[in-house]
């Protein structure tokens, strides 16, 4: 038996628009949010201190954010959108004013003071923006009809693809060039990343308050605080797994295991608990809903394949073309212009002709082509070949941006919407986490892999090679750093060959023990050094000198015609006055002068020697420094791209899943009207009303 419905009812075009735009500016503040912190972080970690916390003023977001989407879902279809939608605006607005005031002497020590301050903070910020993403859809299901739904899906998916743009820009002006003194109080740049979400929030909020309908479907029923926990509790640990593994701590860790089998545990828990319960939080039955599971599958593979292209490409950029990690930021750009458009248009088409599928086929076969002739790029790839491949991957993104969430909302009933689309922004997000931890995983597997290939094998230099992070390579500094640790190689070397050519013994036994060094270095070491050498070359010229003195005139002017004289003392010589010579005694007497002058300067002839070669060695280091450098620099350019290939080619082949799943995709006529019910799959389900 059937209930009939109340008449639908019909929304005055001022609720809708103003709905709308307020919306709009709450789904923005939510999406903006994700992106425009990053920037600031190196400003925040140096005023606020705590390094070792940096990954936790995200991961708090995101646990907080992720965990409360089915349930704000469920709650909103209990109690209406609006007033889940009023609080989490406020409790995001709460978060953020209390984020920009992290550190803040009026705050004390609250929470441990300074970046755990901020860490708390962002968690209540997250728990707010959890519900203006999934009220947000929610509302849209209820106030248009799925024809005219889709093109307002589209404008959002613009939405989210612009603020990907514009966070990154928003956050580094304001953090370089926001600080600014109000009413006599300082403050700082980068707080104003979270303060620029109260005038946006407070006028999103006055619209929400004003003029939008409170829109409840009077779903009987009870808050499932079981469930809610069980949720809690199989989510949080997987997050926290997949964000740790590999990076805070091997995947084989005791840490990483055990958080995988807490997950796994709470996750029967929690499926045989809402097998049993008519008010699950998120009801199983929605699983045996074709659309319903097909589409969160889909969405879930391409969300994850799409994550591993987004948050690596920039890499490449910095890594091997050399651009900042700012200009990478705007480098996305053709990706996200792609994405707009194609994600207005799909919208746009969905509304005339009244069928998803073929949009999202489309998009998902282009998605594909975009992928792959990314596999085409290679160290000399321009910004420009990036960019039109970049291009081609938007415009294929764009149509499962919102066209997945439009054929959910029209699948189910109507008192399921609220649950509904939220868990489908909940997939979305785990599948989000999981592709960066694959994705993340599969790099750096294939930069172990392929680095190798192309470093150089240069004698002395395989430490230097081998220390380099293939983990945090980063355009702004890795070729810098790389030329650092190669000259700081270089340069402990030839200190120890310095102390050597100075009479350290232990540092002479060490070079001559070093097989990578060149033999007639080592030479010029044996047998006393340079000092030695030195003397004993003195010795045998003072010898020769003063033996040809001794025969008075012709002995000087045979040293004056022999070329090996040097030249300084051809002009002594010349000095001499003739009675230096003229009898055997006085030539005697000169010539003892003459070897005794020379072997007087035997150190400062030593030293100058010492100096002249180690001068050439310096100079052949230096230029050796400069060749390896460039040469790993090239290879790391090489290898680096090798394996950012290997992995983009590695998500054709989920994209390739997510398109057949989006291939046995059912086709469900859209409704005609919001109010419709779905009559195939659950004709007794209730119609909203409106309450005021």
């Amino acid at each position: 038996m059937t209930t009939a419905s109340p008449a639908p009812r019909i929304f005055t075009q001022q609720e809708k628009s103003i709905t709308l735009i307020g919306l709009m500016v709450v789904f923005l503040l939510s999406a903006l949010d994700q992106t425009i912190v990053s920037t600031a972080m190196p400003r925040i970690i140096e005023q606020l201190r705590g390094l070792e916390y940096y990954s936790w003023v995200t991961t708090a977001y995101l646990l907080a954010s992720t965990v409360m989407v089915p349930i704000y879902g469920k709650l909103s279809d209990l109690y209406g959108r609006k007033p889940i939608l009023i609080i989490g605006i406020a409790l995001f607005l709460l978060g953020s004013a209390l984020c920009g005031m992290s550190g803040e002497a009026f705050l004390g020590n609250l929470f441990g003071g300074g970046m755990l301050q901020l860490i708390v903070f962002r968690g209540l910020q997250g728990l707010g923006g959890a519900a203006l993403f999934t009220s947000a859809f929610a509302i849209i299901a209820d106030m248009f009809p799925p024809a005219e739904r889709a093109k307002f899906g589209g404008l959002f998916g613009a939405v989210f693809g612009l603020s990907s743009v514009l966070g990154p820009i928003i956050g580094g002006f304001l953090t370089d060039h926001g600080s600014v003194t109000l009413l006599g109080y300082f403050i700082e740049g980068w707080r104003w990343v979270f303060y620029v979400n109260l005038p946006l929030g407070a006028v999103a909020l006055f619209m929400i308050i004003a003029k939008m309908p409170s829109l409840t479907h009077k779903a009987a029923g009870k808050i499932d605080y079981l469930g809610a926990v069980l949720i809690i509790a199989t989510t949080i640990p997987l997050l926290l797994a997949l964000t740790w593994g590999g990076t805070t701590y091997p995947w084989d860790s005791a840490r990483i295991i055990t958080l995988f089998a807490v997950s796994a545990v709470s996750l029967v828990l929690f499926i045989l608990a809402e097998r049993r319960n008519k008010d699950a939080i998120l009801p199983l039955d929605l699983f045996q809903n074709r659309t319903f599971t097909i589409s969160n599958l889909a969405s879930f593979i391409i969300n994850m394949a799409f994550i591993g292209i987004v948050m690596f490409l920039p890499l490449f950029m910095q890594t091997v073309q050399g651009v900042s990690a700012t200009n990478s930021g705007l480098s996305m750009l053709p990706l996200m212009a792609g994405l707009i458009l194609s994600s207005i248009t799909a919208g746009n088409l969905v509304s005339r002709t009244g069928n998803y599928k073929p949009f999202l086929l489309g998009g998902t076969i282009i998605l594909i082509l975009g992928v792959f002739v990314l596999t085409q790029i290679d160290v000399h790839t321009t910004r420009f070949d990036l960019g039109w491949r970049m291009f081609i991957v938007g415009l294929g993104l764009g149509p499962s941006m919102s066209l997945f969430n439009i054929a959910i909302q029209n699948a189910v009933p109507l008192h399921q919407i609220g649950v509904a689309t939220s868990s489908s922004q909940f997939f979305r997000q785990i599948g989000t986490t999981i592709g960066a931890a694959i994705f993340g995983t599969l790099l750096l597997n294939n930069l172990q892999s392929e680095l190798p290939k192309y470093l150089p094998k240069v004698a002395g230099m395989e430490n230097a090679a081998k220390n380099i992070n293939l983990g945090e390579m980063r355009a702004s500094s890795g070729n810098n750093d790389t030329s650092k640790q190669i000259k700081a190689a270089f340069d402990q070397q030839y200190q120890q060959i310095e102390r050597a050519f100075n009479g350290d013994a232990a540092a002479t036994q060490q070079v001559l023990q070093n097989p990578q060094l060149p033999a007639e270095l080592k030479a010029t070491l044996k047998n006393g050094g340079i000092r030695a050498q030195v003397h004993t070359q003195l010795t045998a010229q003072a010898n020769t000198i003063a033996g040809a003195l001794q025969q008075g005139e012709a002995g000087r002017q045979a040293l004056l015609g022999n070329a090996q004289t040097p030249d300084t003392l051809k002009t002594q010589l010349r000095a001499l006055p003739a009675a230096a010579l003229a009898t055997p005694q006085a030539a005697q007497a000169t010539a003892r002068q003459v070897q005794q002058g020379i072997l007087a300067s035997e150190a400062q002839v030593a030293q100058q020697a010492t100096t002249s070669a180690l001068s050439k060695i310096r100079q052949s280091f230096d230029q050796q420094a400069t060749k390896v450098a460039q040469q790993i620099s090239d290879g790391m350019k090489l290898g680096f791209t090798a394996a950012v290939k290997h992995m983009i080619g590695t998500s054709i082949w989920i994209i390739l899943v997510g398109l057949i799943f989006t291939f046995l995709l059912p086709v469900v006529p859209l409704r005609k009207h919001p109010q419709d019910a779905r009559s195939n799959e659950n004709e007794d389900a209730p119609a909203p009303t409106m309450m005021h």
